[in-house]
């Protein structure tokens, strides 16, 4: 049960005062609209959203567990590292 308790206090600490936050918060001072509307709304979107990422990683799981983790990490690490050279050293820079 612990896990899913990190899991609930990381992304709420990581969510207030994000963009999300500050868009409902937004649609929240309309009085055009309920603010239960807008409170399911934006349930439903993280909800969804969440559901994405997670599909996501069983997705990355399934086809990426033969290749080890740190084999990918140093590849992006030297495609990044060989894109910042490229963009410091190219002509007209």
């Amino acid at each position: 049960m612990w896990p899913y308790f990190t899991v609930f206090f990381t992304i709420l600490l990581a969510e207030l005062g994000d963009k999300t936050q500050i868009a409902v918060l937004s649609y929240g001072l309309d009085k055009k609209v309920s603010n239960w509307g807008v409170f399911l709304a934006a349930s439903l979107a993280l909800t969804v959203s969440s559901g994405i990422a997670i599909l996501t990683a069983d997705l990355a799981e399934r086809y990426l567990s033969q290749i080890p983790l740190k084999l990918v990490s140093g590849i992006m690490f030297l495609i990044l590292g060989a894109w910042t050279l490229f963009d410091h050293y190219r002509p007209g820079a």
